[in-house]
């Protein structure tokens, strides 16, 4: 590790900080020209375009957060093994947030689910005469109806 004058650290941290600025406007941008906001009647809802979007927004984020490991967090200049003690962890953190929107996307299955259920109707069963089993302790369970 080279060592670097104060005027040479605050020149690095300031290029660092313009490129992240400069990579976050471009997201932005694609971002709303994405969801039709900048030209009106082009949105990439659907089909190429979609995937390209969001192929474009995970390699960005993907570069923000290696650029920011490695450069400001110094991983760099450390040994390999140190380096993977962030980076593997890293990896955990992407299956959570795959297994959130599984879990997620199970419950949002279910809610319909339960709406449905709850809009059925059902028929009453007439008064004064039960059905099904009924339990009496120390007796067989009775059938009634």
């Amino acid at each position: 590790m080279s060592t670097l004058t104060y005027e040479e650290q605050k020149a690095l941290v300031f290029r660092g900080l313009f490129l992240l600025g400069f990579i976050t406007i471009v997201e932005v941008v694609i971002a709303l020209f994405a969801k039709g906001h900048l030209i009106h009647g082009v949105k990439f809802s659907e089909g190429f375009g979609h995937y390209l979007y969001m192929l474009l927004m995970i390699a960005f984020s993907l570069f923000k957060a290696y650029f920011i490991i490695f450069k400001f967090m110094h991983m760099e200049h450390e040994v390999k093994g140190l380096a993977l003690t962030v980076l593997l962890p890293t990896t955990l953190l992407i299956w959570a947030i795959i297994a959130f929107f599984q879990e997620g996307n199970s419950w949002g299955e279910r809610r319909n689910q339960i709406k449905e259920k709850n809009e059925e109707i059902i028929k009453p069963t007439p008064v004064g005469k039960p059905q099904g089993f009924y339990y009496i302790p120390g007796r067989e369970a009775a059938r009634l109806g």
